[in-house]
């Protein structure tokens, strides 16, 4: 298999570094997340034009129907970025609309004048997406809906929510599970905007006797785990190409560092337990992206166990490269790497962040190892 990229995807690569070097440096990132919408309007229409949005749009639906790869292009320079519009938000809601037929308003995703969220998550779920306890009742040509989701990654910025709901069934059947599409302006839901450690915007959402149409439901009614398993497994890809973006700007970050701060009267770069260190970082994040390319070429066309015993093997391998490189890199800095100031605490953030993100090491583990094949594996 050729994982090289293509002439074009080079070339699109270029754009994304030439765009974040020019106009999303870390000051001007900092400025952004001090903010009060936390996110920048110019920067989210940079990256439309640049197409990012329209690649996760079939092009029936008015998009340019961009493979896995090419949004793994994007999501890997927006970890290098640290770029934090919501771009993986409306990317990973935009695929369950594809998925579940539900294209009407993907041309507008495409555009970039409709932003999108998931509300998946529940408090007392853990990591577990089908422990559903919002509920949508029937009510004639309508569906009523009532509870709560949290950590909803930008639901405040979204003009427009995927919400997994239970129709019918216990909390933690995979049956009866249900996906509908709840614009911002709903009457009866409630979003609460808060801060994450990592500087991202994430919120929580309320739904008391919310009301909406028997059109918002997306695929077939009580059979949305199959859509809701497949998308959020693409998710979990996408985020492994943040990671291994921001895993490769921390590692160039630390060996800068290493070359410039001196001790004893010579860099630190030089001490060999340093080198080794440092060697052994290079080695995590390139294990990282190869086994995130695979699950990425694997995503949409593999079997349903392949894909999942693929997704799991990547989260956890990078979930390793995560915690190694990150602890490496805050050491070797030492004390300056803790502050704000740097750098480098921010890709530490992000990457415990995308760690906790649609599943954990822990979680992913334990999935695939529940795989009918795992020890084939």
């Amino acid at each position: 298999m050729d994982f090289r990229l293509s002439e074009e995807q080079q070339q699109f690569a270029d754009s994304l570094q030439r765009w974040i070097a020019r106009d999303y440096s870390f000051e001007a990132r900092q400025k952004i997340v001090a903010s009060a919408p936390g996110v920048s309007d110019p920067a989210y229409a940079a990256l439309t034009e640049l197409g990012a949005l329209a690649l996760a749009v079939p092009e029936e639906a008015g998009g340019l129907g961009g493979s896995p790869e090419d949004l793994m292009i994007v999501m890997k320079e927006i970890g290098r970025g640290l770029v934090i519009e919501p771009y993986f938000a409306t990317v990973l809601a935009a695929d369950f609309l594809r998925r579940g037929g539900h294209t009407a308003v993907l041309e507008q995703v495409a555009a970039g004048t409709l932003q999108l969220a998931c509300a998946l998550n529940e408090k007392e779920a853990g990591h577990e997406l089908f422990n559903i306890a919002v509920t949508a009742r029937a009510d004639g040509d309508a569906y009523v809906v009532q509870g709560s989701k949290c950590a909803v990654i930008h639901g405040a910025q979204a003009d427009a929510l995927v919400v997994s709901v239970r129709t019918s069934g216990a909390p933690r059947d995979q049956d009866g599970i249900s996906l509908l599409y709840v614009p911002r302006d709903t009457p009866g839901m409630t979003i609460t905007e808060y801060r994450t450690y990592d500087g991202q915007r994430a919120a929580s959402v309320t739904f008391d006797q919310a009301r909406l149409p028997a059109t918002a439901l997306i695929g077939q009614a009580g059979k949305g785990w199959e859509i809701l398993e497949a998308a959020t497994d693409f998710g979990v890809v996408l985020l492994c190409a943040e990671a291994v973006g921001a895993m490769e700007a921390a590692n160039a970050l630390t060996l800068d560092y290493l070359k410039t701060r001196q001790q004893f009267g010579v860099p630190i770069g030089t001490f060999q337990v340093l080198q080794h260190r440092m060697a052994d970082m290079s080695m995590h994040a390139e294990l990282a992206k190869s086994i995130t390319i695979l699950a990425t070429v694997k995503a949409h066309r593999a079997p349903a166990n392949e894909r999942r015993k693929l997704v799991s093997a990547a989260k956890v391998r990078v979930g390793k490269a995560m915690q190694f490189i990150g602890q490496q890199a805050i050491q070797m800095h030492g004390g300056m790497g803790m502050t704000n100031e740097m750098s480098i605490a921010h890709y530490f953030k992000r990457l415990t962040a995308i760690e906790t993100t649609l599943g954990n090491t822990d979680f992913h583990r334990t999935r695939f190892t529940r795989l009918p094949d795992f020890a084939s594996a």
